[in-house]
């Protein structure tokens, strides 16, 4: 194997502590080329589809990558923004504001974001890192719950990097945080706050992306994190069981997935008499098209479609002061034992300076 190129080794260069924060990813533009390649990247992934290779490549090439790009690249054209992506636009402002948090509190760390699915992409981004001097990084994908296709597909990209590196640096990962005190705490801000804007629907539903539900049964914890979080945070709102839905969106193929689904839900109520709806999307902590199009657009237009009265979407946490403190802590915690902060970095350099002067007295 051959190993990526490296700068000779220094002795006693500063050692630094990095965050990578890692979302799902966006095509480069709303266009049926950049969403062809985005979409041959994200569906050639052998944690998102676990079909037999042959037959999902015939499919894959055969017929989705040839229909599907023009269609989500519609869709995406719907939600596209000056800055670009909704999704990439607001990773960065959460590295920007993490980094601001935790400097206030003393930190001295390299915060960055990556995709999992273009760019920036994780190899890239760790190269980076690496090169500005870190040594010790903690992997944070933005994922509350747990799922092979998202968490476990981040720890993949990362270990394919880490086999091309002569000189690993440390590395953390942290697996989920479905039932985070900050994290359900901020979320359930959020609703109290659009609460005290719109006033309270007649139901709250949480809807979450969908898996095949083969993934339940073959050990995969997303199902019951999911659950486990709108429990969480039902009680943190004083709903009663018949106050909140949860569902499922984002269904792909004819298989049976993760139920109830989202959009026959949001039509059943409304067929029930359910006049309003507040729509909230826990596990995704940055909007995007499956939260802005998807249940913005699409879920609305089946709930009023139905007979429904009145739906609005929750914004997803985003940059919101909340959000970004219980990152903070998140991060805290999983970055204990550490040097963080300029009295470790000085202490550790120190440290070298002793070892470097040692050896050459020998």
């Amino acid at each position: 194997m051959r190993f990526a190129a490296e700068p000779p080794h220094e002795h006693g260069r500063a050692e630094r502590t990095a965050v990578l924060l890692v979302n799902l990813g966006s095509p480069a533009a709303p266009t049926a080329a950049a969403l062809r390649r985005y979409l041959a990247e994200f569906l050639s992934d052998r944690r998102v589809v676990e079909i037999p290779k042959p037959l999902w490549w015939l499919l894959l090439h055969g017929v989705l990558l040839r229909v599907r790009p023009k269609q989500s690249a519609a869709k995406y054209a719907t939600i596209w923004t000056p800055e670009g992506s909704p999704l990439l636009s607001w990773s960065a402002r959460q590295a920007k504001r993490l980094q601001g948090d935790l400097g206030e509190r003393g930190h001295q760390l390299l915060i960055r974001f990556a995709m999992r699915y273009g760019d920036p992409a994780i190899p890239s981004v760790l190269d980076e890192l690496k090169a500005e001097g870190a040594t010790r990084i903690l992997v944070l994908p933005l994922y509350p719950q747990y799922a092979a296709a998202t968490t476990a597909s981040t720890f993949d990209a990362v270990a394919d990097w880490a086999r091309r590196v002569r000189r690993l640096p440390e590395l953390r990962f942290v697996n989920h945080y479905h039932d985070d005190a900050g994290y359900l705490d901020a979320l359930a801000e959020s609703v109290r706050a659009h609460w005290q804007r719109e006033g309270r629907a007649d139901k709250l539903v949480m809807s979450f992306h969908g898996l095949p539900a083969r993934t339940l049964a073959l050990g995969d914890p997303y199902h019951c994190e999911c659950l486990a979080t709108a429990r969480l945070l039902a009680e943190r709102l004083h709903l009663k069981r018949d106050d909140y839905v949860v569902s499922f969106q984002s269904r792909l193929g004819r298989a049976k997935w993760l139920q109830p689904y989202t959009e026959p839900t949001l039509k059943k109520l409304a067929a029930d008499g359910v006049r309003s709806i507040d729509a909230i999307c826990p596990g995704f902590p940055a909007d995007n098209l499956e939260t802005l199009e998807e249940i913005g657009v699409e879920g609305k237009a089946a709930f009023l479609g139905a007979g429904g009265r009145e739906f609005r979407l929750i914004p997803c946490l985003n940059d919101r002061d909340a959000w970004i403190r219980s990152l903070a802590d998140l991060v805290e915690r999983h970055l204990h034992g550490w040097p963080t902060r300029p009295a470790d970095a000085a202490a550790l350099e120190a440290q070298a300076r002793r070892a470097v002067a040692a050896g050459a007295a020998r």
